[in-house]
């Protein structure tokens, strides 16, 4: 199994331009070990609450997340799971 907690204090790294008040990301990765679509990249679950989310609909928010991650897609990360709070 990979170990992918250098890449989710990369991922904590990126994610701090958001100035979250919360930011947890947890490695699903094992549960779709051997899908051949992943090719070796993670599923995580990403749940955060940050200021920036204020007014904004939700693709607008996934939209600044995926902006801060944006190069780790596909080959680092093959899934992420979004979980925004009090949005």
């Amino acid at each position: 199994m990979i170990n992918n907690d250098n890449l989710i204090d990369l991922m904590k790294e990126r994610l701090a331009s958001l100035e979250p008040k919360t930011l947890t990301i947890r490695d699903d990765t094992r549960l779709h070990e051997g899908h051949l679509e992943s090719q070796g990249a993670g599923h995580f679950k990403l749940t955060i609450d940050s200021e920036q989310f204020a007014g904004k609909d939700v693709l607008s928010c996934h939209r600044l997340i995926y902006n801060a991650l944006g190069d780790l897609f596909p080959h680092r990360i093959h899934a992420l799971r979004i979980n925004l709070l009090n949005r």
